[in-house]
């Protein structure tokens, strides 16, 4: 059983985007080891000595500190309709996109790496025809990264479980049959990357049967505090403990009821900029951490 606590870094976009600050609060102030490198902190698409450099930069400081970045995201900035974008122009960019994200990752021995399924527009959603087309697309853009991912040496791929319909794997049906559609034919398998606080369906709003039925082919679990009904992203202070739905104690058992045995779980927490907030995030953090560091020792 390998279970590894480790955190998203959407929490350093634009606040601590030096690799070397960022790196020294995972390490130092929170005690972490493993990471989930997310997207905005280097896009793929900047100047290519740009990126090389930041890689460069990137891998002294992990290095330095210890840190494993095993495991790449999508974040905030590329919450875009990418693979399932109405035009065939822009499809092919974010695929391309998406294998110089991977290409990235390599650099830094990452095992996964993932994004949201596809995002459609409201005229190509409420038309069946466009609707069919555009999740075919879908599909097959994930079919084509699968088999470069592969190439890379990644283990497998991954998408999450959004908010809305339009957003995709609304259900866990349908989280499952998107699963399916892909692995038909691939080279590395597509996985979920579960959100503990992603239940969004009105008929499946309780986040624990998703994590029972889910977290056996989760290799990247996202923890968050929450209440019923939304997604806050909040840290997992005495304050916010106090009214979340979230538990450790819960989460654990559901994890291992679902037949989960090898996971990252990665603190994935939003502070929105707000003068009570911005100042204490790495407090928060830590608090955090030390919630979680009984149950998950790695």
């Amino acid at each position: 059983m390998s279970y590894r606590l480790g955190i998203n870094l959407g929490f350093a976009i634009n606040r601590y985007i030096e690799p070397e600050v960022w790196t020294k609060i995972v390490a130092k102030d929170l005690g972490l080891k493993y990471v989930q490198f997310a997207a905005d902190l280097l896009n793929p698409f900047l100047p290519e000595a740009y990126v090389k450099d930041q890689i460069r930069r990137i891998k002294a400081a992990v290095k330095e500190h210890g840190i494993v970045i095993e495991s790449l995201f999508s974040s905030a900035y590329t919450r875009v309709n990418h693979l399932m974008h109405p035009d065939a122009e822009a499809r092919k960019i974010w695929l391309e996109w998406f294998k110089r994200f991977l290409d990235t990752g390599a650099e830094f021995g990452a095992k996964n790496a993932g994004a949201h399924f596809g995002i459609m527009t409201f005229d190509t959603y409420d038309n069946p025809d466009k609707h069919k087309f555009i999740l075919d697309e879908g599909v097959k853009g994930w079919q084509n990264l699968s088999f470069y991912a592969k190439e890379k040496g990644y283990e497998c791929l991954t998408f999450e479980p959004m908010s809305v319909p339009r957003e995709m794997a609304n259900t866990i049906e349908e989280t499952r049959d998107l699963m399916d559609r892909v692995n038909a034919h691939c080279g590395v398998p597509l996985r979920v990357c579960l959100d503990v606080g992603h239940a969004p369906h009105p008929s499946q709003r309780d986040p624990y049967p998703w994590i029972e039925q889910l977290a056996a082919v989760s290799p990247v679990i996202h923890l968050q505090q929450t209440v019923l009904n939304k997604s806050n992203h909040a840290p997992f202070t005495a304050e916010q403990n106090k009214t979340g739905i979230i538990t450790a104690e819960k989460v654990m058992a559901a994890v291992k009821k679902a037949g989960c045995t090898d996971t990252l779980f990665a603190l994935e927490i939003s502070h929105r900029e707000h003068w009570d907030t911005d100042f204490r995030i790495v407090e928060d953090l830590k608090a955090s951490t030390d919630y979680w560091r009984p149950f998950i020792q790695d």
